[in-house]
């Protein structure tokens, strides 16, 4: 990972279920910092959910992508949101949906002030697809901070995961960006990541408590 330098130990007490619903307004109204996970749709999202809260079920998942198709809101140890939006991409639906979840997934990071950083997820043994890189060039582009997650990561050999991973940042230099978002590499199978993901948000948590106003 690169980026902060500081980690605090978290370890999830609690991971609750809270809401799914598809308009932003209906989002629940604590003043919580939300962390949004979002990716295409077969990047493995549910299952690093899954993994970083230590549930099996809490993130519904299955063989067909594009299972979440919702803004889905769980509350992690009473003090901060997990938000899983739908992915984007590979899902098996119609044209007027995919227009749908994209509406609703804008207005969500456009307009939902508790949300402290949104983590992009992607295939660690692909190559930067422009569905992604243009992701995440809006999301610099509107001044929303977000990290990047590699996943799959036991797919590949140490010297590879490192090769792949500097070449995906490097691509993310010759675009838009002065110095490349801090990043994690990650494995749902064998919790991979896990720890230094969670020390991340930790450490935003305990900043936002200390800062003023």
């Amino acid at each position: 990972m690169v980026g902060r330098t500081q980690f605090l130990t978290m370890k999830i007490t609690s991971a609750e279920f809270v809401m799914s619903n598809s308009n932003v307004a209906q989002c629940p109204k604590e003043p919580l910092p939300e962390y949004a996970f979002i990716g295409r749709s077969n990047v493995g999202k549910s299952s690093l959910i899954n993994m970083l809260t230590q549930r099996k079920s809490l993130a519904k998942t299955s063989g067909r992508p594009g299972k979440t198709q919702l803004i889905n809101h769980f509350k992690i140890n009473n003090n901060w949101f997990l938000v899983d939006l739908p992915g984007y991409g590979y899902a098996k639906v119609s044209k007027k949906d995919k227009k749908t979840f994209q509406k609703y997934i804008t207005a969500y990071f456009q307009h939902r002030k508790q949300l402290v950083c949104g983590f992009v997820l992607v295939d660690i043994r692909h190559d930067p697809q422009p569905i992604d890189l243009d992701f995440m060039e809006w999301l610099g582009t509107h001044g929303i901070p977000f990290a990047l997650v590699f996943t799959k990561a036991d797919k590949l050999k140490p010297a590879d995961r490192e090769l792949t991973v500097d070449r995906y940042l490097q691509k993310l230099l010759e675009g838009i960006w002065e110095e490349a978002p801090p990043h994690f590499i990650t494995s749902s199978s064998n919790r991979m990541g896990r720890e230094a993901l969670l020390d991340y948000i930790a450490t935003i948590n305990r900043e936002l408590r200390h800062t003023p106003g």
